[in-house]
C-alpha cells in the first residue's frame, strides 16, 4: 500500500513543489518560525504530491489506460482503487489544514491557490487539463508553494515580475510534459495544448515561455536567468529533432533531472549571489 501511494505521488516530481517552497523561504530570510517552516516543508513532499497526482490519476483513467507510460513509468489507478485513493488523499492532507490559522493572510492565500489549481486541473467542472492553453495556465499551481514559503517568513508577497517569470516557466514545463502524451490523448479524444498545437507548435510555445521567464527574472537573477533560458531552449530544439515518440519519451525522461539541476542551481544562486 505505502509503495503504491508513493509511486502515485511521483517522487521524482516532489522537488517541483518542495524546491519552490525552500527557495521562497530562503529568499525571505532570515528565517523565523522554524517549526512552521518544517511542517510546511513536510507537507510539500508526499502529501501535496499525492493530492496533485492522485486526483489526476482518478480522473484520467480513460486516457491513462491507453498510455503505455502509465504501466511502466507511472501507475494506472483502476476504478476499483479510486475510493481507497480518495481516502488516503484526505488522510494525508487534512491534518495540515490545521496550520492555516498560523500562516497569515498571504500564506493562506498561497495555500488556497495551490489547492484550487491542484484539484481543478483534473477535477470537473473545470477540469483544466482538457482545455487547451487553460491546461498550461493551471500549471501555475507549482509557484504557490514558493509564495507560501516567502509569505510565511516575510509576511509579504514576492515580486510580481518573479511570480510571472515562475508562471511562464511552469506553463512551459506543463506543455513540454504533454508532448509525449499526444497520441494517447488523441486516442482518448482529449484536447490538450499539445494535441492542438502539435509537437512543433507546442515546443515553440515552450520556447517562448522560457524566454519570457528568463526576461522577467533577469533583473533579479541576472546571469542565472540567461543560462537557464539557453539550457531549456536547447532542450526544446533537441526534442524538436527527435524522429519518433520513443525518442521524445527518452528525452522527456531526462526532463525531471534537468529541472532538478536548475532548481538546485537556483537555490545556491539565491543563497550565494542574490542574498
Amino acid at each position: 500500500m505505502i509503495r503504491w501511494l508513493i509511486k502515485i505521488s511521483r517522487p521524482r516530481f516532489w522537488v517541483y513543489i518542495a524546491g519552490p517552497f525552500l527557495i521562497g523561504v530562503l529568499a525571505a530570510s532570515p528565517v523565523q518560525g522554524w517549526p512552521l517552516v518544517i511542517l510546511l516543508g513536510a507537507y510539500f513532499t508526499f502529501p501535496a504530491n499525492l493530492l496533485i497526482y492522485g486526483v489526476n490519476d482518478i480522473f484520467d483513467y480513460e486516457t491513462d489506460k491507453h498510455n503505455p507510460k502509465k504501466e511502466a513509468y507511472e501507475t494506472l489507478v483502476k476504478p476499483k482503487e479510486q475510493k481507497q485513493l480518495w481516502r488516503w488523499i484526505a488522510i494525508t492532507n487534512a491534518p495540515f489544514l490545521l496550520l492555516l490559522p498560523f500562516l497569515g493572510n498571504n500564506g493562506r492565500w498561497g495555500v488556497a491557490g495551490f489547492l484550487f489549481f491542484s484539484v481543478f486541473y483534473s477535477m470537473p467542472p473545470i477540469r483544466a487539463k482538457v482545455r487547451p492553453l487553460i491546461d498550461s495556465i493551471f500549471n501555475v499551481l507549482y509557484i504557490f508553494p514558493g509564495i507560501v514559503g516567502y509569505a510565511v517568513v516575510s509576511k509579504t508577497m514576492p515580486s510580481l515580475f518573479l511570480c510571472l517569470a515562475a508562471a511562464f516557466w511552469c506553463m512551459a514545463m506543463h506543455a513540454y510534459s504533454a508532448v509525449p502524451d499526444i497520441q494517447a490523448d488523441k486516442k482518448a479524444k482529449i484536447s490538450t495544448i499539445a494535441t492542438q498545437l502539435g509537437k512543433a507548435g507546442t515546443l515553440l510555445f515552450c520556447l517562448v515561455c522560457y524566454a519570457l521567464a528568463a526576461g522577467l527574472s533577469i533583473s533579479t537573477l541576472g546571469q542565472f536567468s540567461i543560462a537557464a533560458g539557453i539550457l531549456y531552449g536547447f532542450m526544446m530544439i533537441i526534442t524538436l529533432q527527435a524522429k519518433n515518440a520513443k525518442a521524445v519519451m527518452k528525452l522527456y525522461s531526462l526532463f525531471p533531472y534537468i529541472n532538478m539541476s536548475v532548481g538546485m542551481g537556483l537555490f545556491f544562486w539565491v543563497l550565494l549571489v542574490v542574498k
